[in-house]
């Protein structure tokens, strides 16, 4: 896997993301996914409110996880984004949580563009599709 093109977000583990024994509550992997894919959007320049205000909003139309070992309380994890594809109206993303051992995580993410005002599908900004693809220039993408 080409580093340059993957984003990478540090995630230290809380006492309020495990259960009682001190491992990582399953969903709670979830929100470590969505925030490292916030900030690889804010990376490129794009924030959710600025995009919303302009009627597009992203949403996870379907995600497949693959849990392969537990996190536990004050873990230092390191989740990925990285682009597997860029279609008109979504994007495909693997995303892989680590520690300094080994994989946690894997997850298969397809992100959905919507009209924030109709919610309905919309082609991906002119904008954000243009950062994406110099970011992921050595990436091969399909269109819908």
């Amino acid at each position: 896997m080409d580093k340059r093109s993957q984003f990478s977000l540090p995630v230290r583990v809380y006492y309020e993301d495990t259960d009682a024994g001190g491992v990582v509550y399953h969903a709670r992997y979830l929100h470590f996914l969505e925030r490292a894919r916030t900030e690889w959007l804010r990376q490129f320049g794009f924030n959710q409110i600025e995009l919303k205000e302009q009627s597009t909003v992203f949403v996870v139309r379907d995600m497949t996880l693959k849990f392969v070992k537990p996190a536990r309380l004050d873990d230092l994890l390191t989740v990925t984004v990285e682009v597997t594809a860029v279609k008109n109206a979504s994007l495909q993303i693997q995303q892989t949580i680590f520690d300094g051992q080994g994989q946690k995580l894997l997850a298969q993410v397809t992100i959905a563009c919507l009209d924030a005002r109709q919610f309905k599908p919309k082609p991906l900004p002119s904008d954000v599709r243009q950062s994406i693809q110099i970011k992921e220039q050595n990436k091969e993408f399909v269109s819908d």
